[in-house]
């Protein structure tokens, strides 16, 4: 057996992303606790809190993925929102303390469809007191939850589309697409102010987030069934789900061990002659499909240098 063949039957990547469809009441952190139990993994994490009212999409990075946790949050993310006018609370959301009430408010459809046109595209948004952002080393809602409120720099947020989806009494649905950072909660609150009223978010499913999308979760039961009656690995989306964006080059086995060692590779290594941007990254597959390594082109080396590489089995 060649050496080539060797290589390609034993370098395995150990990893992926579990794509869970979160239940209603479990934070993000619980889910992390129990699917670490369950799979018994080392090294696992989530790519983008939600919070606990919440459902729907939430990719978990088990294995080497977690190494890629970051580029989770690339990409637009989408929300179907459910929010009440006539009430504003402390956090934005039904499991707040009511801060305001309306004793009379007459809103109209076509009144709700122009509000919305004001928050679409480039818009500046607030970060709710209730958040997980730190100010001088403390959390917000730690703050929050001692009395305290501290001034928070609004932030540009880009919202792609913006849709009525359902208007009935006082209660609200509405479909968003949106750049990551985006807080729904804040959004509720913001409508409601829009019409001369209060309002506040009761319910949240996230629909897709990235290249993640709920038609395509699994639940934690599903995990846990799996992993009791065969191989839960069968679950993970491929590590490479998120890097899509990066090119790709195929490398023979002696290129293999170069990379695995951390050595750079010349143009002339791989035999690519094309044009390429300084700090251009790109990913690096063995001879039997497994990612590697995410390669950085460094023009003053003339190559490619391994950024990442990830450990075989």
């Amino acid at each position: 057996m060649t050496g080539e063949s060797i290589m390609s039957q034993t370098f395995v990547i150990a990893g992926g992303y579990l794509n869970i469809n979160k239940a209603q009441d479990w934070t993000s952190t619980d889910v992390v606790r129990k699917l670490k139990g369950v799979t018994r993994s080392k090294k696992i994490g989530h790519g983008g809190t939600l919070d606990p009212i919440a459902t729907g999409v939430l990719p978990i990075c088990i294995g080497s993925a977690t190494r890629f946790a970051e580029t989770v949050l690339l990409g637009t993310k989408s929300y179907r929102i459910n929010m009440l006018l006539g009430s504003s609370t402390d956090t934005y959301d039904s499991t707040g303390e009511i801060t305001a009430e309306a004793k009379f408010f007459d809103v109209t459809r076509n009144q709700i469809i122009e509000a919305l046109e004001g928050f679409k595209g480039e818009i500046l948004q607030t970060p709710p007191m209730y958040s997980a952002l730190h100010h001088k080393g403390k959390r917000l809602y730690e703050l929050a939850r001692a009395g305290i409120e501290v001034e928070r720099p609004p932030r540009s947020m880009r919202v792609l589309s913006l849709e009525l989806v359902q208007f009935e009494g006082s209660e609200l649905v509405l479909d968003v697409e949106c750049s990551h950072g985006f807080y729904a909660r804040t959004l509720a609150h913001d409508i409601g102010e829009k019409l001369g009223t209060h309002a506040h978010m009761t319910g949240l499913i996230r629909m897709h987030a990235g290249p993640f999308k709920i038609e395509d979760t699994v639940s934690i039961e599903d995990v846990i069934e799996l992993a009791d009656s065969g191989d839960w690995r069968d679950l993970l989306m491929p590590i490479d789900t998120t890097l899509q964006h990066l090119g790709r080059i195929n490398l023979n086995t002696s290129l293999v061990e170069m990379v695995r060692h951390g050595r750079p590779l010349s143009i002339s290594n791989i035999g690519d002659n094309g044009a390429h941007r300084p700090g251009e990254r790109i990913r690096a597959y063995t001879p039997s499909g497994e990612l590697l390594a995410i390669l950085i082109f460094e023009p003053e080396r003339l190559g490619w240098r391994p950024e990442k590489v990830l450990a075989g089995l």
